[in-house]
C-alpha cells in the first residue's frame, strides 16, 4: 500500500526530534459550493531538529514512533527519489 504525502506549514518545533505540521485542504461543499478550507495538526518525527516555524515541508506516513507519532518529516534526498 503506498505511503500517504502531505505537505504542511511547521507550526511548532518545541519538541525535541518532533515538529507539528498544520496541513490544509480545501474541497467544494455538497450544498452550498463554496470553497471550503480544513486544516489538520500532525506531529512529525525531525531527527536532526532542521525544521523552523514557518516552513514549509512534505511529511510521509511511516510506522508508529510513539504514541502521537506516525509521521515524520521527508528529506530533500528522498523526495528527489520518490
Amino acid at each position: 500500500m503506498p505511503k500517504r504525502i502531505l505537505q504542511g506549514v511547521v507550526v511548532s518545533d518545541k519538541n525535541d526530534k518532533t515538529v507539528v505540521v498544520q496541513v490544509e485542504r480545501r474541497f467544494n461543499h455538497p450544498l452550498v459550493g463554496k470553497v471550503v478550507r480544513r486544516s489538520k495538526k500532525y506531529h512529525a518525527h525531525d531527527e536532526n531538529n532542521v525544521c523552523k516555524v514557518g516552513d514549509t515541508v512534505r511529511i510521509v506516513e511511516c510506522r508508529p514512533i510513539s504514541k502521537n507519532k506516525t509521521w515524520r518529516v521527508l528529506v530533500d534526498a528522498e523526495a528527489a527519489q520518490g
